[in-house]
């Protein structure tokens, strides 16, 4: 893990300690959210990550609309619920949402579309790749923060993804330990 990114973590895993939810941002209007990221660089081809919803979904300003956000979920796979309005919270769930903060919150991020544009939910499905090149959906899966759900045509990388959640599961990491 580099040091930028175990700072990251260790400011998330703060704000959770302290009862920080990313919905707060996304209570507000997209003005008043983009402010607080001036100064952020976002490279031809990225978007920028403006909230953590949980652990698989994103929001990011609409690179169409720049007045706008627009959610993201990302495509294969599926974390535990701790935003879900008639589910609680669930095992390892702050924990999926604090690593995916510390992945993508407040950074460039490149989306490549499968099969499929949106969801039911009228979200963005895309899986997603940081600017250092982490394939994001993927080390979810990797690190054991995600389980491998896929719903064709999008299964673009369902082999890889299975391979990843096999590995995690007999390393017994993340969700494959804490959760039985």
């Amino acid at each position: 893990m580099t040091t930028r990114r175990t700072v990251r973590l260790l400011i998330a895993i703060l704000l959770v300690a302290a009862g920080f939810s990313s919905q707060r941002l996304l209570d507000r209007p997209p003005a008043e959210i983009v402010p607080e990221l001036a100064g952020t660089t976002v490279p031809d081809g990225f978007v920028l990550v403006i909230s953590v919803v949980d652990g698989d979904t994103i929001e990011i300003v609409d690179p169409a609309t720049p007045d706008r956000t627009v959610r993201v979920r990302y495509i294969g796979v599926d974390t535990p619920e701790t935003v879900h309005p008639s589910k609680p919270v669930q095992c390892f769930g702050e924990e999926a949402s604090t690593y995916n903060h510390v992945l993508v919150d407040g950074l460039p991020v490149r989306l490549e579309r499968d099969i499929s544009d949106t969801d039911r939910y009228g979200r963005l499905l895309r899986y997603v790749y940081s600017e250092d090149g982490t394939f994001v959906n993927l080390e979810l899966v990797r690190q054991g923060y995600a389980t491998v759900v896929t719903y064709p045509p999008d299964v673009a990388h369902a082999a890889e993804f299975q391979a990843a959640q096999q590995e995690a599961r007999d390393a017994g990491r993340g969700l494959w330990t804490a959760c039985r």
